[in-house]
């Protein structure tokens, strides 16, 4: 069956799920598979719990005669050209955004901005792999005005095959760095994949807002002879100039919109924010230039990034009645740790402790990037530390370590901190998300 055939039956039954648990009467049923699961053995229980169709992609789970079942090749990729397919039903801008860090903070910030003017649609929480790129997709309707897609990437080649399905009309990378590394290879391998965000939009005559501070960024656009540009950065050469003015421990900033003409003063805008960390100040000016380009007030713009207020273990402050905690807790890699580390050491607050777990997925390369952290603690005198993970109890150090979360939470129940600013930074998977409750 093809593609625009599907497409019809979707308009005729506009729900799609792929949790045979969840099956609204009407909907379509999508059968995807897992290293632990195969959708298409809940195919005939979703059309008994109300599902109008099921599309699978082994036919052994077909009833002959039944034509509630849609056989494809592969529901994977049938789920994704669906959701281009949906996707190409809108002519409105796309805003596609990549990077090693701050993607999703950038993300939320941009459609904060932008909502002061538009109807947004944009990626919730960390929707950004080849399942949540088109579950985002599915989720455009008429009345949105303008879209901003999240896209994730592990291994070569996969913003590629996210881009294929989301069509940005422009985009921006926010940075790249030594994440992922076991995946994609090398740091060659990581600025390769993201830059495939630059292939498309070049290709399609879009536009690109570019971190003119980020040596990396420039030189990826500068190779690719990028003809349509917006420029921001910290320096008077960016469309859009910015600096901290302090960061205790919220950062506030200051930004204008520089001219063509350097004779001409432009306004310049404070702004005092609820995100901890002087380097959220590249995702701010980032919003603040796509928030401009698409007519957004300066007035607005300041509106929305003063009462954005973050909530999904990034950049958040925490404070309990024994301490007060700097949770950045959802991912960690070299460039966003010595980020946290470099931001931690500046920052006007008393007592300072860390509490920092292993950094994921960075094979050959591990022991050396984790030992790399340990060094830069020396370096920057920081002195109450604490190291959690494998990787890092193998690094040579005498800061305190720990082989897992479980053990940290042990020495807390018998010698809990109190009366510090903690620092709390690892990858996902080392749980460190399971502390602020205790501190």
């Amino acid at each position: 069956m093809e593609i625009t055939e599907l497409y019809k039956i979707y308009q005729e039954h506009p729900t799609i799920t792929t949790d045979s648990r969840d099956c609204p009467k009407g909907s379509i049923f999508l059968a995807l598979k897992g290293a632990s699961f195969d959708g298409n053995k809940f195919a005939k229980m979703a059309l008994e719990k109300g599902c109008a169709y099921a599309i699978i992609d082994e036919k052994e789970y077909m009833v002959e005669n039944d034509s509630r079942y849609l056989l494809v090749e592969d529901c994977l990729t049938t789920f994704k050209e669906l959701a281009r397919e949906h996707r190409r039903q809108f002519d409105i801008p796309v805003i596609g955004i990549t990077g090693t860090n701050g993607k999703t903070t950038t993300k939320e910030l941009i459609s904060a901005v932008l909502s002061e003017k538009y109807n947004v649609m944009h990626t919730e929480g960390n929707f950004n792999n080849d399942v949540g790129v088109p579950k985002t997709l599915f989720r455009l309707n008429e009345n949105h005005e303008i879209a901003v897609v999240e896209m994730g990437a592990s291994h070569p080649g996969d913003i590629k095959k996210l881009i294929d399905y989301v069509e940005p009309t422009c985009g921006m990378i926010t940075n790249v760095g030594r994440a992922h590394l076991q995946g994609f290879g090398s740091f060659e391998g990581v600025k390769k994949t993201k830059g495939e965000l630059y292939d498309f939009i070049k290709a399609n005559e879009g536009l690109i807002f570019l971190n003119e501070s980020n040596d990396d960024l420039v030189e990826m656009a500068t190779s690719r002879e990028m003809n349509r540009i917006i420029t921001y950065g910290r320096s008077e050469n960016a469309s859009v100039e910015g600096n901290v003015i302090c960061c205790a421990p919220f950062l506030k900033f200051a930004w204008k919109q520089n001219s063509a003409d350097k004779s001409m003063n432009a306004r310049i805008y404070e702004v005092q924010t609820h995100l901890i960390g002087s380097y959220n100040i590249d995702n701010m000016l980032a919003a603040i230039t796509i928030g401009l380009n698409f007519g957004v007030e300066p007035e607005a713009i300041n509106h929305a990034l003063e009462n954005y207020i973050p909530n999904n273990n990034r950049s958040q402050l925490t404070v309990t009645d024994s301490n007060k905690l700097i949770v950045d807790a959802y991912n960690a890699n070299p460039s966003s740790m010595s980020a946290a580390i470099e931001n931690f050491k500046v920052m006007d607050v008393p007592n300072k402790m860390a509490i920092l777990g292993d950094m994921r997925e960075l094979g050959e390369t591990s022991l050396a990037e984790h030992q790399k952290i340990v060094d830069l603690l020396k370096e920057y005198g920081l002195c109450n530390i604490w190291l959690v993970g494998e990787e890092f109890c193998k690094t040579k150090t005498d800061f305190r370590k720990f082989t897992n979360v479980e053990e940290v939470k042990e020495e807390i129940a018998k010698h809990k901190p109190t009366d510090q600013y903690i620092l709390i930074k690892g990858s996902n998977g080392i749980k460190l998300f399971e502390l602020p409750g205790m501190l």
